[in-house]
């Protein structure tokens, strides 16, 4: 049984011009140590994605589908249960820490509070174990800071304090959601090389939601490509990104800064841009929701949503030790096919 299954998850905001969907018909499989990327601009639905799962979607947020963890169906489920669940089985890391933490508390009984609320620890064990993980985690001098308050730490030990936090009870499921926010690039790769070995040493699964391509591409073994609410291109990161078999993946890939690239050109060269705007979500086709802003949009791709392809994962072998999870690879596009196998750029 996968630890979590997703299956047709939808979402629905109230907006100024009446109800939107802001995700649509998400179906997704998460395996016990396995690692998921969800990639996309900024509005395509991650952060929602992830609220969804751990039940903190906004009030007048509709959903519907199913969310699995484990069997246990978690749509639908009141909020007491939802507690016992939250930080105890399943755990985040949010984008600012900031506004993680309470700033009225110290972040020694901010560490020690979800083991005494899911572990049922007293003080002064509550107190070692949370002195354990801020060790662990690279706060220095733990013992002396416990007392210490989130303002008086900087960015990147307040990341690694909200990181405590999720892991202090060893949850099965581990979703970071864009975790190296406003952080500098030393401090980013410390923050992920942390969380990785964090997964690794407890078997743990992780979804980490990013919109940088060069993060997946370390971090993940699979992902899913979010656009306007939708997964457009989904498989093994690898198998993804060496045949990008979707218009929006492949303009992601075309619009990323290359070392050198200017210089060659004669420092003229502009960098290239997906054409057009991302709509607002009352405004999104029928069909694709990349159609319109697309150099193959076809009729049929704005009446109704493209079906899905699966294409020759036998192009791209896989290490022996992804193949125990290993999903194929698949995009919603007409022109699938041709762009995977190199005929559309």
């Amino acid at each position: 049984m996968p630890l979590l299954e997703v299956s047709h998850l939808s979402i629905s905001l109230q907006t100024p011009r009446g109800r939107a969907l802001a995700v649509r018909g998400l179906d997704f499989i998460l395996e016990r140590g396995a690692t998921l990327g969800l990639i996309g601009e900024s509005g395509c639905g991650k952060s929602l994605t992830a609220l969804a799962l751990m039940g903190l979607l906004p009030a007048h947020a509709q959903v519907s589908g199913s969310i699995r963890l484990g069997g246990e169906e978690l749509l639908g489920m009141d909020e007491r249960t939802l507690c016992r669940l939250r930080g105890n089985r399943m755990a985040m890391v949010f984008q600012e820490p900031m506004t993680a933490l309470n700033p009225v508390h110290s972040i020694g009984r901010q560490v020690a509070e979800p083991l005494r609320l899911h572990l049922g620890l007293g003080e002064r064990a509550a107190r070692e174990r949370a002195l354990q993980l801020l060790e662990r985690v690279g706060i220095r001098g733990a013992q002396q800071r416990y007392g210490d308050y989130p303002h008086q730490f900087s960015g990147g030990q307040r990341q690694r304090i909200t990181i405590a936090m999720a892991l202090a009870c060893g949850p099965d499921l581990l979703i970071a959601d864009e975790p190296t926010t406003a952080l500098d690039v030393t401090v980013q790769r410390q923050i992920l090389d942390l969380v990785q070995e964090l997964v690794a040493e407890h078997s743990m699964a992780l979804l980490l939601i990013s919109h940088d391509l060069g993060v997946i591409a370390r971090n993940v073994e699979q992902l899913l490509v979010m656009y306007g609410g939708t997964v457009v291109e989904s498989g093994m990161t690898e198998a993804v990104f060496a045949r990008r078999a979707h218009p929006y993946t492949r303009g992601l890939f075309a619009a990323r800064p290359q070392l050198g690239a200017s210089a060659a050109a004669g420092g003229r060269r502009p960098l290239p841009t997906i054409a057009g705007t991302v709509p607002e979500l009352a405004d999104l086709p029928a069909g694709c929701p990349f159609a319109g802003r697309c150099t193959f949009t076809q009729a049929q791709c704005m009446q109704q949503t493209p079906p899905a392809v699966t294409l020759d994962s036998a192009r791209t072998p896989l290490p022996a030790s992804l193949q125990a999870w290993a999903q194929p690879h698949v995009a919603r596009c007409l022109s699938a096919q041709a762009m995977a196998a190199g005929g559309a750029a």
